[in-house]
């Protein structure tokens, strides 16, 4: 067996083992920044329909609406108590609402990746939407199903499409386990044809 052929044997077996924390490469910075112009373009969007849907005053409603700090008193109030039609509008309703917080936020904020971040960055906002619209709109009350609603639809479009988006555009967080020594396997030396191995007279 020549040199070189000892030394491709032993490329070929460094190839075969998986670099530890080997990760997906990030796109080409390019396509980051088409992709967060794209989020961001988006986060606006929504950003305007959100304002429309719960800081438009309703004076109508000021003497039906009541503020909620009880978790689950809304909902059960309309799934108890009102029609199949109304409990949907308002039910999916908040769920949608929430959705595109999970899908733009991993693309435009790379650090709120991850599914306890894009909670609590859901929990912050929508907390002082409710916040605002109980203190100043008028006909808006503070609810908070309404936030749990929120943030259940943000998670929901995070693990159908902003997890995949966010790896696909930013590159893999370095987590606290991924900098931890890993033990290094002894590397076996290739065999030498047409030779046997006998064990010695003692």
């Amino acid at each position: 067996m020549t040199w070189s052929g000892a030394q491709r044997g032993e490329q070929a077996e460094e190839a075969a083992v998986p670099v530890p924390g080997g990760r997906r490469r990030p796109a080409h910075p390019a396509v980051r920044a088409l992709a967060m112009v794209a989020a961001f373009a988006g986060t606006v969007a929504f950003s305007v329909v959100l304002a429309r849907l719960t800081l438009e005053p309703s004076a109508a409603s000021a003497a039906l609406v009541h503020s909620n700090v009880h978790p689950g008193r809304s909902i059960n109030a309309y799934l108890d108590g009102a029609s199949t039609t109304e409990a949907v509008r308002q039910l999916g309703g908040n769920l949608l609402l929430g959705l595109p917080f999970g899908v733009l936020l991993p693309v435009l904020l790379p650090p709120a990746r991850g599914l306890l971040r894009v909670a609590a960055v859901t929990v912050c906002l929508m907390t002082l939407v409710e916040l605002t619209q109980g203190a100043l709109v008028t006909g808006r009350v503070f609810d908070i199903d309404d936030v749990i609603l929120n943030t259940a639809g943000a998670l929901l479009g995070y693990l159908l499409i902003g997890r995949r988006l966010g790896r696909a555009v930013h590159p893999r967080r370095r987590h606290w386990w991924h900098r931890l020594p890993r033990p290094r396997l002894p590397r076996r030396r290739p065999a030498v044809r047409g030779t046997t191995t006998e064990p010695r007279d003692k």
